[in-house]
């Protein structure tokens, strides 16, 4: 039995999970979950990284003794360190306003195409290569560390980059699997503060003593430190013809391939090909997600059971948006924002909360169903069942929606997947015999049973639906 902790940073929350993995034992239980979230001073959204830190080690202190530590977040974002390995400065929000025009800029040095040749990443405007050029290096950062790798060189003292997060960064070579030189010196950025990539599973190193206040000695391993290539770990599908939609602030919806698709179609459907753990391919397409419902939740300051039952006795498709148009990326007013679009669109807003709630879970489906039809074209890979993992595998409302839209099956859970992949991963480096992917989710499926849902209602419905809100385009 392997007894490790898993530090899992979301966009909006973080916890510290302790799982036990053993021959038909795969259990989690948590030690400690704290807020994350945006924090404004001066005009500039920053993340609070030493309030993130210090719950970190706050969780890992009730662990007790364990075998491993690995750390996993979301991707992007990142902390420069000076040559003394000092953090200079807050790492800034990827919501931040600092990327405005920023993607159009290098775009019109790197064209779309050769970028896309390179790294096969789907544009977003806060794709870190765009953070980077928002502004002037500081003159004395000698080395960027993505968020789970400098949580790990402050328990630790090592200096790497996990590999599935440097896929997210649009300046890796997606095929030389290493940073692209060549993208790295036309985007106008220093080669050495890039340093060298680690594997999932890697050991990085040992726990300080007397630095963090836990017990030194304790290995720190790599994981697939981006959020989702650990979710992606612990889907309980059985064979290649799966779907998955890892559901949270994002959605990330997408297929599991051997290796990436670089072709002009996928590049012009915006699909992203990231690194996941053994080598393989996330195939996949950012959806926004329950951003939009957080941010209406949190400016109506309402219980979310009682919006989601609201949701479901409201009306089906009186009113529908498109979750990814680009007003609904910054924090703010976004029940207004809705009202907006409606209006924009020729339509009349939602009249209430539940109405309002039921066109973004609707039009969310949609948007998941345009892009898992997409995905599968431009893939040649069909698919039989989708698999929805993470915090969203709750929404029940959200959960049939998607199953009526897309025509499949759905199967919600596991809930905590990215945790449950965090602790697989270093099981496994550990010397647990989870010799493959097949042997980990064969162990997720046996000790963790998701919900199914299966598709009703009038697919000529979801069609129409589909085509008011995405006909034109």
């Amino acid at each position: 039995m392997k007894r490790v902790a898993a530090v899992d940073l979301g966009a909006s929350s973080g916890r510290v999970m302790l799982g036990e993995v053993g021959a038909d034992v795969l259990e989690l239980r948590e030690l400690n979950r704290f807020w994350n979230g945006p924090v404004r001073a001066h005009g500039t959204l920053y993340w609070d990284l030493l309030h993130l830190y210090r719950s970190t080690l706050d969780g890992l202190a009730l662990a007790g003794p364990i075998d491993g530590i690995g750390i996993d977040s979301w991707a992007v974002d990142y902390g420069l360190l000076d040559d003394a390995g000092r953090l200079l400065g807050n790492p800034v929000h990827y919501r931040d306003s600092r990327t405005d025009g920023v993607m159009e800029r290098v775009l019109s040095t790197i064209p779309a195409a050769e970028l896309y040749a390179v790294t096969g990443l789907q544009q977003l405007p806060f794709n870190t290569i765009y953070q980077l050029a928002a502004e002037e290096l500081p003159v004395d950062a000698a080395t960027l560390l993505m968020i789970p790798d400098l949580l790990a060189y402050w328990l630790t003292g090592e200096i790497g980059v996990e590999r599935t997060n440097a896929s997210t960064t649009q300046l890796y070579d997606v095929l030389a699997r290493d940073w692209s030189d060549e993208l790295i010196a036309r985007a106008g950025l220093p080669r050495p503060v890039f340093p060298a990539l680690r594997e999932p599973g890697e050991v990085i190193g040992s726990v300080l003593p007397d630095e963090t206040g836990l017990a030194a000695g304790t290995p720190v391993i790599a994981v697939g430190s981006h959020d989702t290539a650990s979710a992606v770990v612990a889907v309980p599908a059985v064979g290649e013809r799966f779907a998955y939609i890892s559901s949270g602030t994002w959605s990330l919806v997408g297929l599991e391939l051997d290796a990436p698709v670089l072709t002009d179609d996928a590049r012009e459907a915006n699909f992203t090909n990231e690194g996941g753990v053994d080598g393989r391919t996330r195939f996949l397409r950012n959806v926004m997600g329950l951003w939009i419902l957080q941010e209406c939740q949190r400016v109506w300051g309402a219980d979310l059971d009682e919006l989601l039952r609201a949701g479901a006795d409201a009306p089906p498709f009186a009113v529908l948006i498109d979750p990814d148009a680009p007003e609904f990326l910054a924090p703010g007013n976004m029940p207004a924002r809705i009202d907006e679009q409606c209006r924009r669109t020729g339509q009349e807003p939602p009249q209430n909360r539940g109405a309002a709630v039921r066109c973004i879970l609707e039009s969310l489906a949609l948007a998941y169903r345009r892009t898992l039809r997409a995905a599968q074209t431009i893939a040649d890979r069909e698919v039989d069942v989708l698999h929805v993992i993470g915090g969203g595998s709750q929404n029940e409302l959200l959960c049939q929606l998607t199953a009526d839209a897309c025509g499949v099956p759905v199967f919600a859970g596991p809930v905590e997947a990215s945790a449950l992949g965090n602790v697989l991963v270093q099981a496994r480096a550990l010397g647990e015999p989870l010799s493959d992917l097949s042997a980990m989710r064969a162990l997720v499926r046996s000790t963790h049973s998701p919900r199914r849902y299966d598709p009703q209602g009038k697919p000529a419905d979801w069609d129409a639906a589909e085509s008011r809100v995405f006909g034109t385009r």
